[in-house]
């Protein structure tokens, strides 16, 4: 069972809509260097995250291969996003945990994800207001290079 399936019918979806999955649902097993190209993730960071529990339960093949499908590449996917927002690893680490407990951990999943935008509601902010500190910067430089220049007086 991979990190994303659940017993219960309600299943934890990234907000936003999927990549296509290079193969269809059925035909969906990759390897370690397949993933690795299609997500941009390193073979080694795939083998940390399975070894730290983000990326646990990925099934192996006859030989001890490691054999990815498509819920597998949707939940690289949703941890890309996680990283993105600056979400700590023991918090993703965390989140993972909570999933695999199940339905009845969906408020502390609620709240840590809250947490998480808040904190990037935060740095949004802040890089909006570095952007128009850049900006007034730019516009000073613009119009003195425009500006004729003045005799000594």
């Amino acid at each position: 069972m991979t990190v994303m399936e659940s017993t219960s019918v309600k299943t934890d979806a990234c907000a936003s809509a999927p990549r296509a999955h290079p193969r269809p649902e059925g035909q969906d097993r990759y390897t370690i260097s397949e993933v690795a190209a299609f997500t941009g993730l390193t073979a080694h960071t795939l083998r940390w995250y399975e070894r730290i529990g983000l990326m646990p339960h990925v099934d192996r093949s006859h030989t001890g291969q490691r054999r990815f499908t498509n819920r597998d590449l949707d939940w690289l996917a949703f941890v890309s996003k996680l990283r993105l927002t600056g979400m700590p690893v023991a918090d993703m680490v965390r989140y993972a945990e909570l999933l695999r407990e199940g339905e009845h951990t969906f408020e502390e999943r609620q709240e840590l994800l809250e947490a998480t935008r808040r904190d990037v509601k935060t740095r949004i902010a802040e890089l909006q207001d570095t952007l128009a500190v850049l900006d007034h910067k730019i516009d000073f430089y613009a119009s003195a290079r425009r500006a004729p220049e003045r005799p000594c007086a």
